[in-house]
């Protein structure tokens, strides 16, 4: 098992950080640290994603893990092992992505639908997938996929509140990926960042009783 792949079943929550303001980017990150947050994705479609990332392994790489998401092609992989990404995810599978990070030791969890795409991206070499999007399908459609592919570990992103949070990890979620509903970009803005922190606490409180 990879260091991450292990930290990941371990931290169980992925904070997506897409569209920050780098002016407020480290505050935020503090703050969800601050929460217990201890892995953090910067979509690749944020300005300054890449300055961000490796900022932020500087100064966080202590307490958490950096990653870099939306990252759609090899060029993108590249970009975002350049400046120091510990893991990769895509909403899409490209297997060239999948090489490259294995190639560097870097973890790959691409982004995934169907039991075909699921199948196809472990046998490529990816330690886990993304199931996206479940904002739609539910964690109903996670249990259901589940049931013949439990080997698979599952990010379960789209959707994930701190109602349904224990649904997603009952129906076989490994971890989830939460955007906005943890990563509240109008608390942000407003420099609420102790919001954050109270929210980042409450999502893992919530998967330390799973």
């Amino acid at each position: 098992m990879s260091v991450m792949l292990d930290r990941l079943l371990k931290e169980k929550i992925v904070a997506i950080f897409r569209g920050i303001e780098d002016k407020d980017a480290d505050q935020a990150a503090k703050a969800l640290i601050d929460g217990g947050i201890a892995m953090m994705e910067i979509t690749l479609n944020t300005e300054g994603a890449t300055v961000m990332i490796n900022r932020w392994r500087e100064k966080f790489g202590e307490q958490a893990a950096i990653g870099a998401g939306t990252v759609l092609d090899l060029d993108m992989a590249k970009e975002a092992a350049a400046a120091g990404a510990q893991f990769i995810i895509s909403p899409n599978l490209d297997e060239a992505v999948v090489a490259y990070g294995r190639e560097r030791g870097i973890s790959v969890w691409p982004g995934v639908t169907t039991p075909t795409e699921i199948v196809r991206a472990w046998k490529a070499g990816a330690d886990a997938v993304k199931l996206f999007p479940l904002g739609t399908l539910g964690w109903k459609y996670l249990a259901e996929i589940r049931a013949p592919l439990n080997h698979i570990p599952m990010i379960a992103t789209g959707g994930v509140n701190i109602d349904n949070i224990a649904d997603y990890f009952r129906a076989g979620a490994s971890a989830v990926g939460m955007g906005g509903k943890l990563v509240n970009l109008d608390w942000v803005r407003s420099g609420q960042f102790n919001l954050l922190t109270e929210q980042a606490r409450k999502f893992t409180e919530a998967v330390k009783l799973l």
